[in-house]
């Protein structure tokens, strides 16, 4: 397994995500199997959220955890968005009134019309949940679910204001031992014009973690998407650091922020038969290989998350490890000769 340095983490260049799948017991036990096979040959990166299967990938991964070394895995999780737990046989509207609003957590003025909630007493509930889920006494990364979600309902001032709040409880959380980094975990945010409404400006973010949390602040870790459909990240100079113009990518790196990867293979969709020039471009032998071979050989990618719930998937997609990555140049030359 090939791994990445960031500070004292040591971070498998391959990581487990746990999004896809029925909420079942069926499907727990291959994740449980799959998680457990891919932490023996070596990854140590595990990502999932509370609203993933109704919290049942969190659960599972508490599992996990309760078989392996704990401090060699590195955990994230999210929270954000408004999920009923699968054990909860009532009728929804009704658990959630009088689990949020009856007791003041969340008032509806604070949902976004994707179900998205940016306060802190909702996340101060879903890490509280979240740790015992994992059944675990810290979380090492911990995203906000895609927060630009608040954008398409509050103004961008507002949403500074909320995420600084949020920011100043994570902080907190660090300072208990319960959380060792933070950060955001986007869909659009990152990947669209300044202009758009979505849009997330990086170093702005990072400026409010160091209001926050000074110049040892925990806010360290991004998700983005980025694929061979989805280059944004690489290419589009949408952010701006020290005057200058640059891609998420290059921001992240310049600010020391670690990124995370998802959808690398657009859930399959980017898996098809090629002929063999192609795989010689990639330097791959099989089609599969193709779209993490691209982004795990885009210079200043993190980790790659792969949605994996069975381990013949996990097999498959570990090969890559014995195959020499693209150097930065023939990743250029692929963007910008449009032969991705």
């Amino acid at each position: 397994m090939n791994y990445k340095r960031f500070g004292d983490f040591k971070l498998s260049e391959i990581g487990v995500g746990t999004y896809l799948g029925n909420p079942d017991e069926q499907t727990d036990k291959n994740y449980y199997e799959t998680i457990l096979e891919a932490v023996f040959h070596g990854v140590n990166v595990i990502d999932t959220a509370i609203n993933y299967r109704k919290m049942r990938s969190e659960t599972v991964v508490g599992k996990v955890l309760g078989k392996v070394e704990r401090e060699k895995i590195h955990i994230s999780t999210k929270g954000g968005y408004i999920t009923v737990p699968y054990y909860v046989s009532e009728d929804p509207t009704r658990w959630f009134k009088k689990e949020f609003v009856e007791t003041g957590i969340v008032s509806p003025a604070d949902i976004t019309q994707t179900g998205n909630v940016l306060t802190r007493d909702y996340i101060e509930w879903c890490f509280s949940k979240s740790l015992k889920n994992l059944g675990t006494d810290y979380i090492d990364i911990y995203f906000l679910h895609n927060p630009e979600d608040q954008l398409l309902k509050f103004d961008r001032d507002t949403f500074y204001r909320k995420l600084k709040s949020v920011f100043e409880f994570l902080e907190e959380k660090v300072n208990e031992g319960k959380l060792k980094f933070y950060g955001v975990a986007t869909w659009n945010g990152f990947r669209v014009p300044q202009e758009h409404r979505q849009y997330l400006n990086l170093t702005e973010i990072y400026r409010i973690a160091q209001e926050v949390g000074g110049y040892e602040h925990h806010f360290r870790f991004i998700q983005l998407p980025y694929n061979i459909a989805m280059i944004e990240a690489y290419n589009l100079k949408n952010q701006s650091v020290d005057g200058e113009n640059i891609s998420t990518l290059e921001a992240a790196e310049k600010l020391g922020i670690y990124t995370y990867i998802s959808s690398p293979m657009m859930q399959g969709r980017l898996i098809r038969d090629v002929s063999p020039e192609i795989l010689g471009r990639f330097k791959v032998s099989k089609p599969f290989q193709i779209p993490v071979q691209f982004v795990r050989s885009t210079p200043k990618v993190g980790t790659v998350l792969i949605g994996m719930s069975k381990k013949a998937h996990l097999i498959q997609n570990l090969e890559i490890e014995d195959i020499p990555p693209l150097s930065p140049e023939e990743i250029n030359e692929m963007i910008s000769s449009r032969e991705v």
